[in-house]
């Protein structure tokens, strides 16, 4: 979807502010949020691509206020209620609604190390063939959809180059909305800074783009 999460490209956002020796996390409270998403995760009610994109329907002025770990709890909370696993009015409360059985972790603190090792994998074995190959022409398709993609809309229109194939990996576009993990072939895209932004960029630069076989057509 074309929000403000897409930032790539765009003027007065300013500086990144680098943080040397920075910590995982600023505050006891980020750290906790950390664990109340892997451990609700587990359940199985959504995927990284659900999560994601629900980061992106926070309201534009939430979003820019926000830090990373406010994003994450209010992904949480909305995926929580979405999926029926907590009520509003529990939310507001809370407490339990009454009657409601208590659910055996589905996480224990054990277990947490062996899963963020292991992490899960997207990519997928298929039958179908790379449409391209290195150093190919390609266009990137000019998409506007009102879903989730992984597409940066300062990329899309343009034309690139295939750099490499990446394998193939399970598509987010279709993944995040519960539609299927549909994977396909994965490359990495070659566009100059010129291309992309014009005769002023530098001519020397080029920016480097992983894309789904959805995302391109021949040149």
């Amino acid at each position: 979807m074309n929000g403000v999460h897409d930032m790539g490209g765009m003027h007065g956002m300013g500086p990144v502010q680098a943080e040397k020796d920075e910590h995982v996390f600023h505050a006891r409270w980020e750290a906790r949020t950390f664990a109340l998403n892997i451990a609700m995760a587990a359940s199985g009610k959504w995927n990284i691509d659900t999560g994601r994109h629900e980061i992106e329907l926070i309201p534009a002025a939430e979003y820019l206020r926000m830090s990373y770990y406010e994003k994450w709890f209010v992904r949480l909370v909305e995926l929580l209620v979405k999926t029926e696993l907590v009520s509003r009015e529990e939310l507001d409360t809370g407490h339990p609604a009454p009657g409601v059985p208590k659910a055996n972790p589905l996480v224990t603190a054990d277990q947490v190390p062996a899963m963020l090792a292991a992490g899960s994998l997207a990519s997928r074995p298929i039958e179908a063939t790379p449409r391209f190959q290195p150093g190919q022409r390609v266009h990137v398709r000019n998409m506007h959809p009102a879903g989730h993609t992984r597409l940066p809309r300062y990329a899309r229109g343009k034309l690139g180059t295939i750099d490499r194939h990446r394998g193939a990996y399970v598509f987010p576009d279709t993944h995040a909305h519960s539609l299927g993990e549909r994977p396909q072939h994965v490359y990495s895209v070659r566009l100059t800074a010129q291309e992309l932004w014009g005769d002023m960029a530098s001519p020397r630069d080029a920016v480097y783009i992983d894309m789904w076989d959805d995302y391109l057509e021949p040149a």
